[in-house]
């Protein structure tokens, strides 16, 4: 009878210390996407001012409007989670748009393409991560934001190829 109720105790204390660690990830995944949307916010507005082409500049204030509106519903989902929802940027995402700042024409359409390839194929990784989760606000979030990060990773891929081809 004592080694059952040891063994339920340490199958309780094992349920409890797992769904800390899920929330946990919870929590970093949604500080990382607020984090993510601030900066695309300002890149997208970046890319408005110091764009050359048409298509950056368009490009730039897709990524403004959709990370916008993207940052409303990850600091509702953060606040529904009990978490403190970040007001900037980190400081990589920080030191890249202060690299950005420093370019313009062409050499800023050629970077940005660049990054804004890398950033998404990274954020869509996380975020397939994150959807996996069902029924729960995170997981409802990154499901939502995803068609969204990939109308982007492909947008960004056409203004790599772009640059590419008209050299």
């Amino acid at each position: 009878m004592r080694h059952k109720l040891i063994l339920i105790a340490m199958t309780a204390a094992f349920a409890v210390t797992s769904a800390w660690a899920a929330d946990k990830r919870d929590q970093t995944f949604i500080k990382d996407a607020i984090e993510g949307n601030l900066a695309e916010v300002q890149m997208g507005k970046l890319a408005q001012d110091k764009g050359q082409s048409d298509g950056v500049k368009s490009f730039g204030q897709m990524l403004a409007t959709d990370h916008a509106d993207a940052n409303q519903k990850a600091t509702a989902v953060a606040n529904q989670i009990g978490v403190t929802p970040p007001t900037e940027p980190n400081a990589k995402q920080k030191a890249l748009y202060e690299k950005m700042s420093k370019l313009s024409g062409a050499a800023f359409d050629q970077q940005f393409a660049k990054e804004m390839v890398q950033d998404h194929k990274q954020d869509i990784q996380k975020y397939q991560q994150a959807a996996k989760k069902q029924n729960d606000p995170v997981g409802d979030y990154a499901n939502q934001t995803l068609p969204t990060l990939q109308k982007h990773l492909q947008q960004a891929q056409s203004l790599t190829n772009n640059k590419s081809t008209s050299r």
